[in-house]
């Protein structure tokens, strides 16, 4: 234990050294940005550890493997962000530990997010998430929905009970004009952010960037960095 102590603290340490230094060359403020440790398929000793290191944000992309790691570590000072696609029916565990749902991109999920959010008495932070490879209407291969349907979402739900808009999150795309293009991919992603606070102010987190490209995420202004790999190495998967 001592041992994996010291692996995470040490690539913390690196991860942390770039997140800076991305941060001075783009003239921000080391506090701009969160780093949100990404725990999927990594045990709950690993969520402790991080936690004693300083770590406050985690993410799941998993409600299986989420929940009952949640409710291991529920004593310790976590937010807890979901990063997957999220079906309709996981929405009611996922708002059992949740504190921010990052992966908001049709209607169906604002009415059952809502739904759970009021059962449970809470109010949850919701990003929509944005598929920059997707057309007019469409989503995403990998979830989300296209840049024109960003608004009539975050309406939804500034409208719906124990919601609110937060803000965007995408993932740099594997297909499309952006496709291999990360920096390109997170511009882009700003500007629709400056379309959406412009009519929710408030909505103004911006979740970009991974292991491998957290660096043009923040020199293109991302507020929440999702870092796995980089943090957690790479490890044999959960069952």
């Amino acid at each position: 234990m001592t041992d994996r102590r010291t692996e995470l603290a040490e690539n913390l340490a690196r991860v942390e050294e770039r997140i800076s230094s991305a941060c001075a060359a783009a003239g921000r403020g080391r506090e701009e940005v969160t780093l949100i440790v990404v725990t999927k398929t990594y045990p709950a000793s690993d969520v402790r550890l991080l936690a004693e290191l300083g770590v406050r944000h985690v993410a799941e992309n998993r409600d299986q493997d989420a929940a009952p790691k949640a409710a291991e570590c529920a004593d310790l000072p976590l937010n807890w962000h979901f990063v997957g696609q999220l079906q309709t029916n996981k929405v009611r565990s996922v708002l059992g530990y949740a504190d921010v749902v990052h992966s908001v991109d049709r209607m169906r999920l604002v009415t059952a997010l809502s739904t759970a959010a009021v059962r449970a008495g809470r109010e949850v932070d919701c990003l929509i998430q944005v598929a920059l490879d997707a057309e007019s209407g469409e989503r995403g291969e990998r979830g989300g929905v296209a840049p024109d349907g960003v608004l009539e979402l975050a309406d939804a739900l500034a409208a719906a009970e124990g919601l609110r808009p937060a803000g965007l999150m995408t993932v740099a795309p594997l297909a499309g004009p952006y496709a291999g293009r990360p920096r390109a991919a997170f511009d882009r992603l700003m500007e629709i952010s400056t379309g959406l606070r412009a009519a929710h102010p408030a909505a103004n987190m911006v979740s970009a960037g991974m292991s491998a490209d957290l660096d043009d995420a923040v020199a293109a202004g991302a507020t929440h960095v999702r870092v796995g790999s980089a943090v957690l190495g790479v490890r044999p998967r959960l069952g």
